[in-house]
């Protein structure tokens, strides 16, 4: 989120008008657990409050599996309930969170059939590719790369990513979820992953981009965004 989203948003800054500022509050975990992700979330209205004291225009929710290990649909009851919180604090402002964004995306794109990486335990991973399916587009294939520690997501090698997805069933597939996770770094591996499998790639941190530049009302045209961000959803 602090990492890839706003280099997004500076790629964005050199073809457009806009100029962006970033503010982030943090909830914390450190080992990606149901716990854990569930005590995340059970922090996120403090920083919406937070954030809200900003006055920001948008506001990104970057956790896709704290939404999606909380119930299927459950990115729809946590963007009103922290919108609820900005606006009783006068604030009101949209909040996209990247579950939502990448089922979004997904069906913007036409994407029915897809691959998925993750970092997440296999159990977690499971979640995600059940709550995907859920909302109507189908799973061909996943890969769960078992990573529990968050820092040692945020310390995965994203040259890796077109390797594993190499080995993946992607003939079939409309499109490739290169990082169903926003902390796992990927943006600099989705030229490659696209080469590699003649698939569009898109990301957590690119479709959270893509739904919070469309919430912004501002052109979803951004160089090195993939497919999604290539201006034409």
């Amino acid at each position: 989120m602090e990492t890839e989203i706003p280099a997004l948003l500076r790629a964005r800054e050199s073809v457009g008008a806009e100029r962006f500022t970033f503010h982030s509050a943090r909830m914390r975990m450190k080992h990606v657990t149901r716990a854990e992700l569930a005590a995340m979330d059970a922090d996120s209205g403090r920083c919406a409050l937070e954030l809200s004291d900003a006055r920001v225009d948008v506001m990104g929710y970057a956790c896709l599996v704290a939404i999606m290990a909380m119930g299927q649909g459950y990115h729809r009851v946590s963007r009103a309930r922290l919108e609820a919180i900005a606006a009783e604090n006068g604030a009101l402002a949209p909040v996209v969170t990247s579950a939502g964004a990448l089922v979004d995306a997904l069906h913007a794109m036409g994407a029915r059939r897809v691959a998925v990486v993750a970092p997440y335990m296999r159990p977690l991973t499971e979640l995600v590719v059940a709550y995907i399916r859920n909302e109507g587009i189908a799973v061909v294939d996943y890969r769960a790369l078992e990573i529990q520690d968050n820092l040692a997501v945020a310390a995965h090698d994203p040259m890796q990513l077109p390797g594993i997805v190499r080995t993946m069933d992607t003939g079939g597939v409309d499109a490739v979820v290169l990082s169903a996770c926003v902390q796992m770094p990927s943006l600099a591996a989705v030229p490659m992953a696209e080469a590699v499998t003649g698939k569009p790639v898109v990301t957590a941190a690119i479709a959270t981009t893509w739904a919070m530049l469309r919430a912004l009302d501002v052109e979803t045209r951004v160089p090195g965004g993939g497919r999604l961000l290539s201006g034409a959803y």
